[in-house]
């Protein structure tokens, strides 16, 4: 075994991946224009980070969303049906899309906050 006190890098860390983990690896390391995969490595681990998102605004904004396009077609239906829209139903879009634009808000500034 050979002495890697005199190493720049004396400590090894080892790990293994798959053939699709492995390609797309090499992939990456090729968008970056790089062949060395033991600095590419060390790089990644040292200065990236894993972002784990928890948005439960999107979860909302989602459900809203659904709700919004339900009550939207419900319109869209006795417009086609009478040929009359009322003052309440364009009341009730631009409420609705308020709604959205408020929920997309909040999201992109709790994403703006991950450093």
């Amino acid at each position: 075994m050979p002495d890697n006190r005199n190493r720049l890098r004396p400590k090894q860390i080892k790990f293994f991946v798959n053939d699709k983990e492995y390609e797309l690896i090499r992939k990456k390391m090729a968008q970056m224009g790089t062949d060395n995969m033991s600095a590419y490595i060390r790089k990644m681990v040292i200065d990236g980070y894993v972002v784990k998102l928890e948005l439960p605004e999107l979860r909302e904004l989602t459900s809203k969303m659904k709700r919004i396009a339900n009550s939207e077609n419900q319109i869209a239906k006795r417009l086609n049906a009478t040929g009359n829209i009322y003052e309440a139903d364009i009341e009730e879009i631009k409420k609705n899309q308020e709604e959205i634009y408020e929920g997309i808000r909040k999201i992109l500034i709790s994403l703006s906050k991950i450093e």
